[in-house]
């Protein structure tokens, strides 16, 4: 049996982090934003521009907040991402033997590449894993791929953390994701070539070693 969950109950509530454990995070949070603003007005001068122009006078303030969203991720490890988002049912008609899989596709999420910090955008996640004993509620595989692509990132890097935390908080070694992109580094610069998409898959467990499993997912 294969769950296929391509529905709008991982948005209805949008994906936003858990506002009580960041709360509590409040004071070891990464995100430097005085820094922030300080490093984009040096930008915006030896780019030849004033910084105290109409336009751009705010724009160090506005970055930093910007940053300070699409950056989340950034303040946390993989091991707090899985404890936020530990939501899970035991289900005993699952064992380590079974065949059935959860399979929630394009998950859209954006991220940042490491290298040039471009934009790496039209980004689908599609996770899979079989159930030990136990599954996680929908909506938290959405929110986990959001937490992880929020950092500046490789999307091989990407697809490895969100196997990491979905194996810590199902108990599950079998697990698979496959992440799709455009990445603005070789779109909007350097070859310029606007139609390139990248494709990665990481496997885990079962999905390694037993193709047929694998097959089920195309």
């Amino acid at each position: 049996m294969t769950f296929d969950c391509n529905c709008s109950c991982t948005s209805l509530f949008g994906i936003r982090i858990n506002e009580e454990y960041n709360a509590g995070k409040e004071q070891e949070m990464a995100i430097n934003k005085d820094l922030i603003k300080e490093s984009i007005r040096n930008i915006i001068i030896a780019l030849g521009d004033d910084p105290n122009r109409e336009g751009v006078k705010d724009t160090p303030d506005r970055v930093a907040r910007m940053y300070e969203e699409v950056f989340e991720g950034m303040n946390y490890t993989n091991e707090e991402i899985a404890e936020m988002f530990n939501k899970t049912f035991d289900e005993d008609y699952y064992d380590a033997n079974n065949q059935d899989l959860v399979y929630v596709k394009d998950i859209e999420v954006f991220s940042y590449c490491e290298h040039h910090l471009a934009l790496m955008y039209d980004m689908k996640v599609s996770v899979a894993y079989i159930p030990n004993q136990k599954v996680i509620g929908l909506s938290k595989i959405a929110r986990i791929a959001d937490m992880a692509a929020k950092r500046l990132q490789l999307q091989e890097r990407i697809g490895n953390d969100i196997a990491e935390i979905i194996e810590r908080v199902t108990g599950s070694q079998d697990v698979a994701v496959f992440i799709e992109a455009s990445h603005s580094c070789m779109t909007a610069r350097g070859i310029k070539n606007a139609s390139a998409k990248t494709y990665t898959q990481t496997l885990r467990g079962r999905f390694r070693t037993e193709p047929d499993l694998l097959a089920r997912l195309k």
